[in-house]
């Protein structure tokens, strides 16, 4: 324990410098204030020497340890907890070096979130529904962790859009117009109004549900208002960016030019889409269009580039097939793609420009099933 006094305003810029959170790895507890002892202004943390102010001291020094006693460099905000942990209970396994790495990541991150302008704040739109027999469950904690520093929430509260614990699964038809219900009704109420009224001025969104869902609430929020969309990796398992991988580079394969009707859009980038689990649905006569990737996979993106390729591959496939075929045409969609990629499918789509779609989703043991169709054709051709 420290056998030295520290000054006051060296004190108050360790407490700024940490943000008043413990400094050990893993653990950032708040000790300002306590809601159970209702002392709102309490201080319940402990300013920590890592070359301690004595010679007898955990990692003291004859020469170092007179010099360092009050240097700010010297010094970090640790919870009772670990302080204990690191000056008693476990000094050999804390030496010098691993506090100051504690102490720079922390304080790194610190002032990287305190630093962000109040113009880069977003509301957080968190999108869960059931998928398949499991629940997607989104945590609050790994989310704001991944925003900075290109954003920080707006608010602790996210924006929550829900549909869990259905009665109907997936393979069922009412599943998918009450689901798409739900999510309309939900986004009017708890989105767009918000937008409508400058509340919201940029959304981040997280969402883990079927993709025809996804691509539902990207229709929703479409150009209404500044949006980044984050993927959920599973290797490793965080909303953050990893760019351990070139970017993705997306391919369109188009049917020849005298193909018949009717007209599919497979867009096959987390899994190969065989041709004919689309003719098995359509006929023989189908002109089925295609973007995938050179080599399809479940987790293959790892950058925000990768969303802005993919808008732009799939913003010149809606116009081509625009051009070709006309506005009275169906187009049937049937994706197989990262969540994120699901989303930006429905933000591109323009009611007034695009072909309306049939949204198909693959349910396991079944195949592709019809789902709902967003837009309304000019026509009657399918």
């Amino acid at each position: 324990m420290s056998k030295s006094s520290i000054p006051q305003r060296i004190q108050s810029a360790v407490w700024a410098r940490a943000g008043g959170r413990c400094e050990y790895r893993g653990c950032n507890v708040d000790l300002v204030g306590d809601l159970i002892a209702g002392k709102d202004d309490g201080l319940f943390g402990f300013i920590a020497h890592i070359v301690a102010d004595s010679v007898k001291g955990p990692r003291g020094d004859e020469r170092r340890s007179p010099e360092l006693a009050a240097d700010l460099r010297n010094l970090m905000l640790l919870c009772h907890r670990h302080h204990k942990l690191v000056d008693v209970d476990e000094v050999a396994s804390h030496p010098e070096e691993v506090l100051l790495a504690m102490k720079e990541e922390h304080e790194t991150r610190i002032a990287t979130n305190t630093g962000i302008s109040a113009e880069y704040a977003s509301h957080v739109l968190r999108f869960g529904a059931t998928i398949g027999p499991n629940e997607a469950l989104l945590s609050t904690q790994a989310i704001f962790a991944a925003m900075p520093p290109q954003r920080h929430p707006a608010t602790r509260q996210t924006i929550d859009l829900e549909l869990l614990n259905q009665v109907f699964r997936d393979e069922e038809p009412e599943y998918w117009a009450i689901q798409k219900r739900n999510l309309d009704q939900l986004f009017r109420e708890k989105v767009q109004g918000r937008i409508e009224r400058q509340e919201i001025k940029h959304l981040s969104v997280f969402a883990l549900a079927p993709q025809p869902l996804l691509i539902e609430l990207g229709r929703l929020i479409y150009d209404i208002v500044p949006t980044t969309v984050h993927q959920r990796h599973r290797e490793p398992e965080t909303w953050n960016w990893q760019r351990d991988r070139p970017p993705l580079e997306f391919v369109v394969s188009r049917p020849p030019e005298n193909a018949s009707r009717p007209i599919a859009l497979k867009i096959a980038i987390s899994g190969v889409v065989n041709d004919d689990r689309i003719v098995a649905i359509l006929g023989n006569d189908a002109a089925i269009w295609s973007i995938t990737i050179a080599d399809p996979g479940n987790d293959v993106v790892r950058r925000p580039e990768d969303l802005s390729a993919f808008r732009r591959t799939l913003r010149t496939v809606y116009g081509e097939l625009q051009a070709r075929y006309g506005e009275s045409t169906l187009l049937h969609l049937f994706p197989a793609m990262p969540a994120s990629l699901a989303v930006e499918t429905g933000r591109v789509w323009m009611p007034k420009v695009n072909l309306a779609m049939k949204i198909y989703d693959h349910v396991r043991n079944v195949g592709f099933v019809p789902t709902f169709t967003i837009g309304v054709p000019k026509g009657t051709v399918a």
